[in-house]
């Protein structure tokens, strides 16, 4: 399925939100029109390993776009745009807040051309409020959102996540969906929408629960105290005796007495609290 085909794409973003957004527009058969820097273009390009002459990382989440390089600061980049931005559908981009308008391709501009565009914009913490012009990476919208205070390492500090939870699932994934929603909402209004993603305020649905307990009983977690964060043996790490590990995650009650009728030593009770 192709359902995007006739959809096209401006992509204004560099790095990971936005263009693994893109990618996944593309791949669903969207033309995506990657607009780049002179000289340097995104600078994921630049990054190791080498796959040919870029990078892997731009080569995975680029693939299947087109590309054209245009200096934005420069007197006729509008009108040398102005033909793309007409026919588009949809524009991505990942500037601070207030960039694209100074440089005259803020969505009031845009629209004025083209009212039925969808323009999305992916920010830290959205274009408005006390966070909005902070500079920042994914580990610290994860720890601004408490992401990292959910879990401990064996001296009881923070541990590293393993993912960039704020770029892919608070950024490009949230992106997707709602330019999906955008053109459903088009196809019955001939209106184009205004999308404003935070990707440090969407990643508060990962601990929605959390927010929860503390709000509701005042139990807020922290440490690795919770169920899904150590402080349960009923979800954990296991070593095991050949050197390796062992994830176990008997939550439901029924899949942990099978689990402990299984294993259970000749004559012996076993044990598993939580």
């Amino acid at each position: 399925m192709r359902p995007l085909e006739n959809i096209k794409v401006i992509d204004f973003s560099t790095l990971l939100p936005g263009p693994l957004a893109g990618l996944m527009l593309a791949e669903a058969g969207a033309q995506v029109i990657k607009i780049e820097r002179p000289n340097t273009g995104d600078e994921m390009r630049s990054y190791e390993p080498k796959l040919g002459g870029d990078s892997v990382n731009f080569a995975l989440l680029n693939a299947g776009k087109e590309s054209i390089t245009i200096d934005l600061k420069a007197g006729d980049a509008f009108e040398r745009l102005r033909p793309l931005i007409e026919q588009a559908d949809i524009v991505i981009e990942q500037f601070r807040p207030g960039v694209m308008d100074r440089l005259g391709f803020g969505y009031a501009d845009l629209k004025r051309i083209n009212s039925r565009l969808i323009y999305c914009a992916i920010t830290g913490w959205g274009q408005t409020g006390p966070k909005a012009l902070v500079a920042a990476h994914d580990l610290n919208y994860m720890a601004e959102a408490g992401i990292l205070g959910l879990t401990a390492g064996a001296d009881g500090a923070p541990v590293l996540p393993p993912v960039l939870a704020a770029d892919i699932a608070g950024g490009a994934y949230p992106a997707v969906m709602n330019i999906l929603l955008a053109l459903r909402h088009r196809d019955q209004t001939g209106e184009g929408a205004y999308l404003d993603i935070a990707m440090g305020e969407n990643l508060l649905s990962f601990v929605y629960w959390g927010i929860g307990n503390g709000f509701s009983a005042g139990m807020w977690p922290g440490g690795g105290d919770a169920l899904v964060t150590g402080g349960s043996p009923r979800y954990q790490i296991y070593a095991t005796a050949d050197d390796r590990y062992l994830a176990a995650a008997p939550l439901e009650e029924k899949i942990l007495d099978q689990l402990l009728f299984d294993h259970r030593a000749p004559g012996r009770d076993a044990k598993f609290g939580g």
